[in-house]
């Protein structure tokens, strides 16, 4: 008993759907799956070799308290602050910008160093990644003889650099020499200066000291003197400050960098020098205060000194003299007005240093002071009605009262300022001094895999969409029926039964066709579909003859051609194929035939139907061959014997299948169409624009050729958009196995 797997060869179309399919897309991605597999595969690899070469970065950051409000050290001196300047809020925003100043950055950049770049230079893009590596003692052995380049342990410390204006920012290349010397060159390879470690070297506008090299003899380093400009760019590119919260008041700073114990000293520098910058700042006031006592000290003495001189001699001169109760309390009284007005002043003249004399202050200070000298007037009055003797020694005493008082006030002020001075603290303090991570920061070596992995995907996505845009041929049999308004007759698959019969058949005496060595093959199945259309197709025509041409080389019209004829053969019809491609046919080598006595012969009259006519081995299937190649085909095609041997065959033959050349290659499908019942025109998936296809069928209408229509061969049903999409699918149909 025969078991029975059924499978139709059946394509369905959908015109609904126009656009860009979903599973056409998916289905795209998985034809190209392998070239997708492959960039993305690379993306892998270059991920893991970013990991191998790439310079780990490490992390150093700080905390800072930005205070709200500063106070005084000593609360007892809270009078003077005023003149220090402790009071008054604080901005973190303006912090921040401090943090970020020149004033901050350039001392620590010329401090740690940051203006000379001095390092070994590496094997380019993997030698880092080898010397980072090595962990041996000493010096790696050079690699393949690569003596200039570092490949572990080399180190070099240089304590200063000095190179004309012009060359800032440019690359200095020193060669390591034997027991400590060395040499600079420039970027041109010109010696600059020669030196040795431990000892200042100067050559022009040259200089450098090099405290240790720790290299072979040879191996290069990369110098660098930066400009202020660069130096505060490069750090700048790795600094970071932020508030931590809103309105917190805390600042952290951040600092990243290849050298962790680097960033770390670098990052400490930072805090430490903006917290001394604050504290100087608000002593500033204090300073300066301090400055101007100290200028005046000197003045209050001296005109101390000479009122209590002239108290004195006058004294000795007149004798012992004594106040009265009423005149010493008119002293006291003139005494005290005075040291109200010099202390005024003295205010005044510093308020001077901060304000114009338009300022409310100072002008308060001024009305002040006008009162007290009114007043004092009026005690100059009572002592105008003294007696003379009583008036120079109340005036001389009272000098002398007012030049002690404003000495010892002085005094007292310049040390309470010295105190306050001394305790004064900034606004900002460190919470957290720099600390480094153990561990790089950044992404981690997996998430750089998978991120080289997704972005090799991408790419390779963007690639077959790239091929696509660029593959302007025809894949697609709507497209043909769309564009040129011709119905498609049939679309054959491709046959991987076919590929292996041509290989085969190289150099064998005869070949084999697909339809009778493996009649379940899908082409066939589709060949045998086609057969039922040409039946109709033929209906209305004169002549009982088919045409199949193409529109350029390497169609597969033969394959059509010959497996179609042993397809209507067996039916029972009685089939003849003619080979009328006179310059290349070679239907003759798969039916075993011999190429002399045809179509050549024939037109020549050196031989008649019956002998042009060759039965095969297939029952109803007869050939008739190019003969000898002519030297002038068309002329051959177009004599009127041709015509009559298509006649004649037609009235023999149920059905005439003529096997013609390419039209866009030659004429001869154009002379023969007009002898024929209907013509075919075959066309191959993917390899034709649709231009070629359109121009092929004007050519033959303009021979007065109508074509009916289009096989497409080749399809190949195995890429998944044939089974998801072209708006078709396809379904196989064959017998399996016995019971």
């Amino acid at each position: 008993m025969e078991h029975q797997n059924l499978s139709p060869v059946a394509q369905g179309m959908d015109d609904q759907d126009d656009g860009l399919a979903l599973g056409e897309i998916i289905a795209v991605l998985i034809d190209y799956r392998w070239l997708i597999a492959a960039i993305t595969l690379v993306g892998l690899l270059l991920g893991v070799a970013w990991t191998f070469i790439a310079k780990p970065e490490y992390k150093a950051s700080g905390l800072i308290q930005v205070e709200e409000k500063a106070s005084s050290a000593l609360t007892g001196l809270k009078e003077l602050g005023s003149l220090m300047g402790l009071a008054g809020d604080t901005t973190v925003a303006a912090e921040q910008e401090i943090l970020n100043s020149r004033m901050v950055l350039e001392k620590v950049i010329e401090k740690q160093r940051l203006n000379i770049v001095a390092e070994p230079r590496y094997f380019p893009i993997i030698g880092w990644a080898i010397a980072s590596r090595y962990k041996g003692e000493g010096l790696a052995s050079p690699l393949l003889g690569l003596g200039s380049y570092a490949w572990g342990g080399e180190s070099i410390k240089v304590d200063s650099l000095s190179v004309p204006r012009d060359m800032l920012d440019d690359k200095l290349t020193l060669v390591a020499g034997e027991g400590g010397a060395f040499e600079v060159f420039a970027d041109d390879d010109e010696p600059v200066l020669k030196g040795n470690v431990g000892s200042r070297a100067t050559a022009g506008n040259y200089s450098i000291f090099v405290a240790q090299i720790t290299a072979n003899p040879g191996t290069k380093f990369r110098l660098i003197r930066l400009s202020a400009d660069q130096a505060l760019e490069d750090l700048n590119k790795k600094y970071a400050i932020k508030e931590r919260g809103k309105k917190s008041g805390i600042l952290d700073v951040s600092l990243q960098g290849k050298d962790a114990d680097k960033i770390g000293a670098v990052l400490d520098d930072i805090l430490n020098t903006y917290v001394r910058q604050n504290v100087d700042r608000r002593s500033a006031e204090a300073e300066n205060t301090l400055v101007f006592l100290e200028k005046q000290l000197p003045e209050v003495k001296r005109q101390l000194d000479a009122a209590e001189a002239a108290y004195n001699s006058y004294r000795q001169t007149r004798g012992s003299l004594d106040l009265n109760i009423e005149t010493q309390s008119v002293l006291q009284s003139l005494v005290e007005v005075d040291n109200q007005i010099v202390a005024l002043r003295q205010e005044r003249d510093e308020l001077r240093q901060y304000f114009t004399s338009e300022h409310p202050r100072i002008q308060a200070a001024d009305a002040r002071i006008e009162k007290l000298k009114q007043r004092r007037a009026q005690f100059d009055a009572s002592v105008s009605k003294l007696p003379d003797t009583q008036q120079e020694v109340l005036r001389l005493a009272r000098d002398v009262e007012v030049s002690t008082a404003l000495y010892t006030d002085l005094v007292n002020t310049s040390q309470q300022l010295r105190v306050s001075k001394a305790g004064t603290v900034g606004d900002v303090r460190i919470i957290d001094a720099a600390a480094v991570t153990s561990q790089p920061v950044g992404l981690k070596p997996f998430a750089v895999i998978a991120i080289g992995g997704f972005l090799g995907l991408i790419a390779s996505i963007g690639v077959v969409w790239f091929i696509r845009t660029l593959r302007v041929v025809v894949e697609n049999p709507d497209e043909i029926e769309s564009r040129l308004g011709l119905p498609v007759y049939a679309s054959i698959p491709h046959s991987v039964e076919e590929v292996a019969i041509n290989k085969r058949s190289r150099g064998a005496k005869a070949g084999e066709l697909l339809a009778v060595s493996n009649p379940d093959d899908d082409a066939v199945e589709s060949l045998r579909s086609l057969r039922t259309t040409i039946h109709f197709a033929l209906l209305d025509a004169q002549q009982n003859s088919l045409l199949i041409t193409g529109a350029s080389p390497g169609l597969g019209k033969s394959f059509i051609s010959k497996n179609l004829g042993a397809v209507l053969a067996q039916t029972g019809k009685r089939i003849v194929i003619v080979d009328a491609d006179l310059r290349r046919g070679h239907i003759n080598k798969e039916f075993g035939l011999k190429r002399e006595t045809g179509i050549s012969e024939y037109v020549a009259g050196e031989a008649s139907v019956d002998d042009v006519v060759k039965p095969t081995a297939i029952p109803n299937l007869w050939v008739v061959t190019t003969g000898q190649i002519p030297p002038n085909p068309s002329e051959l095609l177009m004599h009127l014997r041709f015509e009559e041997l298509l006649e004649k065959l037609g009235e023999r033959f149920d059905t005439l299948i003529v096997d013609a050349p390419p039209i866009l290659a030659v004429s001869d499908a154009a002379i023969i169409g007009r002898h024929v019942g209907a013509t075919l025109m075959v066309a191959r998936a993917g390899r034709h624009p649709i231009r070629e296809l359109e121009q092929a069928v004007k050519r033959m209408t303009q021979a007065g050729v109508q074509v009916k229509g289009f096989v497409f061969n080749d399809l190949d049903t195995s890429k998944q958009r044939y089974r998801y999409g072209y708006k078709g699918y396809v379904y196989r149909y064959s017998y399996k196995g016995k019971t």
